[in-house]
């Protein structure tokens, strides 16, 4: 202190220099043991980081044009993401199959080598949208230990993987994780099963894979409900993510689920079912009554279905995209001169209904005679007996109601250059299907609609492809109605020609007006049909402008407008195109079923010209030097300009089918035009609230 300091002043300089020569010594030392700990922290960094390198790899796959990237990574699991332009649209997300011999595929997995490859191909698509397509994709193809392996391809509009089987003994697949993770809240598209119960997913396994779209946010879809594909989620900047799956052989289809939150999409399996029962819809289905433990048998080495991420940055790219098709299995059919797409006559939607005749119209000879002149008429190519030729409630096909004689219709038919096809209720051909393929076959029936299967367990998905393959043992085309979306079936069997998975027109028969068909119809070019052709069934000549619509069974009507109908062939593809309305009403309406039967129903090059999901959409289809060119609209009146730039260098006669001025009063109204074009002329084309148009160029 100062009294010491005074004191006793040079032993106060001694201590002060004393004390502060310690103190910085031990600073010093502290600073030392610090760096040396730091040092220490930098080296065991090292070191764990070259253990996980080690525990841990990754590679990385990019589309050949380098827009699109995804990361695999393997380690305590299997992930991988995607990058779109350099930005992450989906988080590394893990992928897994688990085995009833106790392997679980994809965690802590071993590698045992890789390999790359790039193909540039031009692939033969009959009975499509184009006659031929580009397949252009990189690949990496992983193999692992204990016999499997993962392949990944990357194309410009997306992202696909599938697991591969090398094992010859039989297991089965207990699960597959199919996890999709996003960086971000995004906004979702999606078609909810419309049957069973909340949070019971066994009863929502059971549906017909049909209903309209929900839009919002990840966090607030419905947790307790499954989604069927495809569904669209919105990553941002444009960017769309249409997930699917392609290749859906002999394995159950996969369904999505919200349920574990997170912004986050996992996969939901139909277990196999161990026992089923006679029921349902007049007793043509086969309902499950008990289930096994697995999801899916397997016997040999193969492939598993595709796992597709569709990313597109305009939506008109989304509309456009032929990933479904091109993963799919390659034709197993050699001669393919014997199938024939077309129109056809259908009797059902309109109720049988004819007017102006002298004989009571039903399920009758007179009535399908009466189908059958109209179609021979027009050049339609079939007729369809639907529900109500066969017995009711016997589940037996070889069993005909009284007032039907199907060799005389079929002879009937086949004088007029008509085919006949057959409705089946699922039961009823599974039952017996050589026998009854081999009956009709021999008595010149041409084909099947099979419907009621509403289900896509691997017993039923195994069904389809047994279907298509007996009916083109007798050379019959297939449309299989009541089942799930397009899955790569057609391309394997090209004699499928359609599929339902569709809230299609049917619906306007008992739908509340406030089901929002026309808004559905500009969302299903960018999610549904993107997996494939369907089974929408159009072209109503009773046609509801905004508020007038209202349910009618035997004699429904559409939403929207007369031309909105007639574009609908052009925008939407089938193969196999039903003509739902009655041949009366038809042959009061020339113009427009004249313009109907001469559009084709599959293409030699399609380009979609415009769209925005839930808004618009342009189609230009070509068939030969003919193109047809469709546009609808949600309930916005819009006015489309149609660059004709995709013309050649020649003179063109153009008939143009447009919403007329009180089309937006009277659903019906429509003017016909006709003109020239050139490659260089633009179209302005004002379209009404749920309106349309149609245009033939040649």
């Amino acid at each position: 202190d100062r009294h010491y300091e005074d004191i006793c002043p040079f032993l106060f300089v001694f201590s002060r220099d004393l004390f502060l020569f310690l103190y910085r010594s031990f600073v010093d030392l502290i600073i030392t043991i610090i760096k040396t700990m730091k040092k220490l922290t930098v080296l065991l960094m090292c070191v764990c980081c070259v253990f996980t390198a080690q525990a841990q790899k990754q590679f990385t796959l990019n589309s050949p044009g380098g827009n699109l990237q995804t990361t695999i990574t393997i380690g305590d699991q299997l992930t991988y993401d995607i990058t779109c332009d350099g930005r992450q649209i989906l988080a590394p997300s893990p992928i897994a199959m688990s085995l009833d011999n106790g392997e679980v595929w994809g965690e802590k997995a071993k590698l045992s080598g890789t390999s790359r490859k790039s193909v540039d191909r031009m692939v033969s698509s009959p009975f499509y949208r184009a006659n031929e397509l580009r397949d252009h994709y990189n690949e990496l193809t992983l193999r692992f230990k204990k016999d499997w392996n993962v392949e990944f391809r990357a194309y410009d509009d997306g992202i696909v993987y599938r697991f591969v089987s090398r094992a010859k003994k039989p297991f089965n697949v207990l699960d597959e994780i199919v996890d999709y993770q996003f960086p971000f809240d995004a906004v979702a598209s999606v078609p909810y099963v419309n049957r069973g119960k909340d949070g019971d997913y066994e009863s929502q396994f059971f549906n017909s894979f049909e209903n309209t779209y929900v839009t919002n946010n990840l966090s607030k879809q419905n947790k307790k409900r499954l989604m069927f594909l495809p569904l669209v989620v919105e990553a941002g900047d444009g960017v769309k993510i249409c997930i699917t799956e392609s290749d859906l052989e002999n394995y159950p289809g996969l369904f999505l689920s919200a349920a574990k939150g997170e912004n986050r999409l996992s996969g939901k399996f139909a277990p196999y079912p161990k026992r089923t029962v006679q029921g349902g819809h007049n007793k043509l289905q086969m309902l499950v009554a008990e289930r096994e433990d697995y999801i899916a048998k397997v016997d040999k080495p193969r492939s598993f279905p595709w796992r597709m991420a569709i990313v597109t940055t305009s939506d008109k790219d989304l509309a456009s995209s032929n990933l479904s098709y091109l993963l799919a299995a390659p034709s197993r059919l050699s001669d393919l001169s014997w199938i024939k797409p077309g129109k056809v006559a259908w009797d059902w939607w309109n109720a049988w209904n004819l007017d102006s005749v002298d004989f009571a119209t039903g399920v009758n000879n007179a009535t399908y005679k009466a189908y059958i002149d109209f179609a021979s008429s027009k050049g339609i190519e079939y007729v369809i007996l639907d529900e109500g030729w066969a017995v009711n409630l016997k589940a037996d096909l070889m069993q005909v109601v009284k007032d039907i004689d199907l060799k005389e219709l079929v002879d009937y038919a086949a004088d007029r250059n008509v085919g006949i096809i057959l409705w089946a209720g699922y039961y009823a051909f599974e039952r017996d299907m050589e026998n009854v393929c081999r009956h009709y076959a021999a008595m010149g029936v041409k084909g099947f609609k099979v419907d009621f299967m509403d289900r896509d367990d691997q017993e039923m998905t195994a069904f389809n492809y047994r279907a298509a393959e007996t009916c083109a043992k007798y050379k019959m085309i297939l449309d299989l109605h009541g089942t799930h979306k397009p899955a790569g079936l057609n391309r394997t069997y090209p004699n499928v020609l359609n599929f339902e998975g569709v809230n299609g027109l049917e619906q306007m028969k008992w739908s509340p007006a406030s089901l929002d068909q026309v808004k559905y119809d500009v969302m299903i070019p960018f999610i549904r049909q993107v997996s494939g052709p369907m089974d929408y069934t159009q072209g109503a000549m009773r046609n509801a402008s905004k508020g007038n619509y209202y349910p009618c069974n035997s004699e429904p009507m559409s939403q929207g407008t007369r031309c909105r109908q007639l574009a609908l062939y052009v925008v939407f593809e089938s193969p196999f195109n039903m003509l739902c309305d009655n041949p009366s009403n038809y042959m009061r309406e020339p113009e427009s079923t004249d313009f109907i039967a001469a559009i084709p129903t599959v293409w030699d090059e399609s380009i979609v010209l415009d769209g925005k999901m839930g808004e618009y959409i342009v189609t230009a289809r070509r068939k030969g030097d003919v193109w047809y060119i469709g546009g609808i609209t949600d309930w916005t009146a819009r006015d489309i300009e149609v660059d004709c730039s995709f013309l050649g260098d020649k003179a063109y006669n153009a008939t143009l089918f447009k919403d007329g001025v009180n089309a937006h009063r009277v659903g019906r109204d429509y003017k016909r035009e006709s003109f020239s074009v050139k490659k260089d002329s633009k179209l302005n084309i004002h379209l009404a609230p749920g309106g349309g148009f149609a245009l033939q160029i040649k």
